[in-house]
């Protein structure tokens, strides 16, 4: 949304006041999760509209004729990301913000990294980083998250008692399966969550959707 006059130090305060931003001692900024939650229910609608759709969103957002709504969203070049950022920044904020201020909010939520899919108790791997730990972890399992995956957060509620099936000797790792192309690409992941499982340093097995903490025990008991 270039168009827009912005006043990034207020948008990025007031979303880091909000708690929809978490800023790092380094700097780095992330997304949190509790703003992802709201995320996630505005991509869940407007992520996949139809492109007719997608226009009438946007000329009732920002007021736009829509005879001329389609040159206007190449101009300004807004995207659907855009417009799920503004959304769910609107609805997050207790405080009533300007149509401007939440256009440079959505610039920046869109440019911040969003928070990892992967649980906390996981240690996360990307494309750089799995063949070591493979060969230092023959034995392992590995597990595809995404974000705004609700098979994925089913399994994430039953993790505790997945990761007590985990043998010893086992390694447990997670990739985030939207920043892992190499990884996915190797192993054949096209959706999450995906379960896969190495015995000295191969891919013995792999299992895609919510698997119970039982069904993980039964795969890990027949491997292992």
């Amino acid at each position: 949304m270039a168009a827009t006059q912005p006043d990034l130090e207020t948008a990025l305060d007031t979303l880091i006041a909000a708690g929809a931003v978490d800023e790092a001692s380094d700097g780095t900024l992330t997304t949190t999760e509790p703003f992802e939650k709201v995320l996630a229910l505005y991509h869940d609608v407007y992520g996949a509209v139809s492109t007719e759709e997608f226009h009438t969103t946007v000329a009732e957002l920002f007021g736009i004729d829509e005879n001329v709504v389609e040159q206007r969203i190449d101009d300004l070049d807004i995207t659907r990301a855009d417009v799920v950022a503004y959304l769910a920044a609107q609805s997050f904020l207790e405080v009533p913000v300007g149509q401007q201020l939440l256009a440079v909010m959505a610039e920046l939520l869109v440019e911040i990294t969003p928070s990892s899919p992967v649980p906390d108790e996981l240690t996360e791997l990307d494309d750089g980083s799995y063949e070591s730990f493979l060969e230092t972890n023959p034995d392992a399992v590995i597990t595809v998250w995404r974000r705004f995956c609700d098979p994925c957060d089913a399994m994430k509620a039953d993790l505790d008692d997945i990761l007590k099936r985990i043998p010893d000797g086992v390694a447990v790792a997670g990739v985030d399966g939207e920043a892992t192309d190499s990884f996915c690409r190797t192993f054949a992941v096209d959706s999450a969550p995906t379960v896969l499982c190495f015995a000295a340093g191969e891919l013995v097995e792999n299992t895609s959707g919510r698997q119970s903490a039982a069904e993980i025990g039964h795969l890990l008991d027949r491997i292992y």
